[in-house]
């Protein structure tokens, strides 16, 4: 057993402090679902982002439920199993429950860092540029998987920082940090290099700043790194306080994904020019840029030339004012 706060303190203080966030991560996603579906037909809804919103809904919700049912069994209805008390039950990672729950820490996390990964390979459009990425995200899936088998076979004397778990743990945690702020970091300097190489036409056409986007891309990497790194550091210093850190990084999840597309709505209405190349497959920046810039296009140039002749007579000038000729004088 770690040292720091007692283990059943701390899982109540996680499930009341997990819960606060989930409800704001719950307002966060019905904005999303209104930013994505607004004034839109069926056609224009970008899907797979929809489906990846609602899978993070989902799985944040079921962890906030498992963790509330192992408040209520390790509080009140096993309380009195265990010798040592509700300490010795939330001790104990072999409990069902605990495997469920960090299962569905492990999926958010794969889908998550798959969502930036995948925006990354959108801005890029080049699979050469996301191959670090996608080798870090499947260290996290191998080390989170390793993790769980590890879990499910321990024995109830077993606790977290056991060698043979504290390991996979670390490394896990490692690798995660790693995936979101490589990817978050290419995403946005590609963002910001963009928007450096359009400023001309961006300014002479009207058009918005996407900077805002890139505050919030590196607002939401910082405040999902700040607790996987802090969770890192209190698990390798064997601290208690990992586990209610690792509970809370679950809506932290949630949220850090759902500013970035509530922001990215809000930009597109302001006509941002970077926000389509961020959001929907398949189309890059510069053909968004040269379809609006066909709007463009100059209109014929008229040119009115008067003609003069030169004759040996009485010079005579006429002017056809009625229709609007130029003057025709004879000299």
């Amino acid at each position: 057993m770690g040292s720091g706060i007692p283990l059943d303190a701390g899982a109540l203080m996680s499930t009341v402090l997990e819960g606060i966030l989930y409800g704001f991560s719950v307002l966060l996603f019905i904005g999303t679902l209104w930013s994505l579906t607004y004034k839109r037909h069926m056609q224009d809804i970008n899907r797979p982002i929809l489906i990846v919103a609602i899978l993070l809904f989902i799985l944040s919700t079921a962890h906030m439920v498992v963790n509330i049912i192992r408040a209520e069994d390790g509080l009140v209805r096993d309380r009195d199993n265990y010798p040592a008390g509700p300490a010795a039950y939330f001790a104990d990672v072999s409990q069902q429950t605990y495997v469920i729950k960090h299962s569905f820490y492990v999926l958010q996390t794969l889908l998550a860092d798959g969502v930036v990964i995948y925006r990354c390979y959108v801005v890029w459009q080049s699979v050469w540029i996301v191959v670090l990425p996608i080798m870090l995200w499947c260290s996290v899936a191998a080390t989170g998987v390793i993790a769980l088998y590890s879990v499910s076979q321990a024995s109830t004397e077993s606790g977290i920082f056991v060698k043979a778990l504290a390991q996979w743990v670390t490394a896990f945690f490692a690798s995660t940090i790693a995936t979101n702020l490589l990817s978050t970091g290419l995403l946005a300097y590609r963002i910001w290099i963009i928007q450096r190489g359009v400023a001309g036409v961006r300014t002479a056409i009207g058009r918005g700043t996407v900077m805002p986007i890139v505050r919030v891309l590196i607002d939401a990497a910082i405040l999902y790194s700040a607790a996987l790194l802090t969770a890192l550091i209190l698990f390798v210093s064997g601290n208690n306080g990992q586990d209610a850190v690792v509970d809370l990084a679950m809506p932290i999840m949630s949220i850090a994904f759902y500013m970035v597309l509530i922001r990215i709505a809000l930009n597109k209405k302001n006509r941002s020019y970077i926000s389509t190349s961020i959001n929907i497959p398949g189309r890059s920046t510069s053909e968004t840029e040269q379809e609006r810039l066909r709007q463009y296009a100059m209109k014929p140039l008229q040119v009115h030339v008067s003609q003069f002749t030169h004759q040996d007579r009485p010079s005579t000038c006429m002017a056809d004012s009625t229709k609007g000729a130029p003057s025709h004088c004879d000299v």
